[in-house]
């Protein structure tokens, strides 16, 4: 299962470079390649693989990838692009944006959105759609936002009149369900398009709470917009919001026709609860430690090669080949080949 979740993200990373060039790579996300997973557990022989050269990220191994002919792997491509391309906007929004970077991040934005319309294009995807969600997004923070808060990089973090946590998620969910369902589109399976829709849906509510919950506490320090904080959301109702919607993502998944299902239903079931368990456990252990614990702590993680981890890292109970600090060697890393090792923490 490993080599074949590897295969579709380094087949994105892969496709990202050779339509957009070595920069694109940059875009390159865990939430995107569910696309190519999608489209190829409806229709297996759409996605052809090939031999990509070394990597310095595979410990310089050679591995078997999605080609880029696969068009669930171009589908993949375009929305990380647009994605990536709303991101680097809504730093500039939120006045995260380095001294003097703003403008060149809105061209490196537009160049980017412009690519993944091109990629969005040859596979029948409108990007234009994704793109508007974004400025949607753009448009509900600001509503959440007092009008005092008016400097960039100075929202007031104080809940939101009239708006729930459900309402600031909504662009996210829409637009992770017009992507998932594309997928049956483009595997000629008219009849998933419903489910599918449905799946992404919770599964972008999911992200973007997970988002959320991860952020706050840094978002919070530097009075950056956050949902959580904005609609006083707190992090037992955020927790709640996860799980029904893992429950409902798992539901829709039922009632998509898939010819292979078994990497779906790990990437968009276990692992899912996983990263809702690891989030939540997370935000409610971190505790900022003495000089001594964090001394004590880094000559352990060290000695372990990364594979032991305090519980205020944020990569404890991550997968193994996250955590270890060597990810070229031999007998560590290949542990996570088997069945029950990556869930040590």
């Amino acid at each position: 299962m490993r080599a074949a979740w590897r295969a579709h993200l380094c087949g994105l990373c892969l496709t990202l470079r050779d339509e957009h060039g070595q920069g694109a790579r940059l875009t390159t996300n865990y939430d995107t390649l569910l696309l190519s997973v999608l489209t190829e557990a409806q229709l297996p022989g759409d996605a052809p693989r090939r031999t990509a050269g070394p990597c310095a990220l595979r410990g310089f191994r050679t591995a078997e990838v999605v080609d880029a002919r696969a068009r669930g792997a171009r589908l993949a491509a375009a929305v990380s692009l647009v994605l990536a391309a709303g991101r680097l906007r809504d730093h500039v929004a939120d006045g995260d944006a380095a001294f003097g970077t703003a403008a060149a991040r809105r061209r490196l934005a537009a160049r980017w959105e412009t690519g993944g319309a091109r990629l969005g294009a040859g596979v029948g995807f409108d990007t234009a759609g994704l793109a508007a969600t974004v400025d949607r997004q753009l448009g509900l923070e600001r509503l959440a936002t007092s009008p005092d808060a008016a400097e960039p990089g100075h929202r007031d973090p104080g809940p939101a009149p009239g708006l729930s946590v459900l309402d600031l998620t909504a662009p996210a969910e829409d637009a992770v369900g017009a992507a998932f369902a594309h997928t049956a589109v483009l595997a000629g399976r008219p009849g998933n398009v419903p489910a599918l829709a449905e799946a992404g849906r919770f599964f972008g509510r999911i992200a973007h709470l997970l988002d959320a919950a991860e952020d706050q506490r840094d978002d919070d320090a530097r009075g950056a917009f956050n949902p959580l904080t904005a609609t006083a959301t707190t992090a037992a109702e955020a927790r709640r919001l996860c799980d029904d919607a893992a429950h409902g993502l798992a539901l829709a998944l039922r009632d998509v026709d898939l010819a292979e299902r078994h990497l779906v239903d790990v990437l968009l079931g276990t692992e899912v609860r996983r990263a809702v368990a690891r989030t939540f456990h997370a935000a409610a252990s971190y505790e900022r430690p003495g000089w001594i614990r964090r001394s004590a702590a880094g000559v352990a993680t060290f000695l372990t090669c990364g594979m032991w981890r305090p519980r205020w890292s944020r990569r404890r109970g991550r997968p193994c080949d996250e955590r270890c600090h060597l990810r070229e060697c031999g007998d560590c890393c290949d542990c996570c080949d088997c069945g029950s090792c990556c869930d040590c923490s």
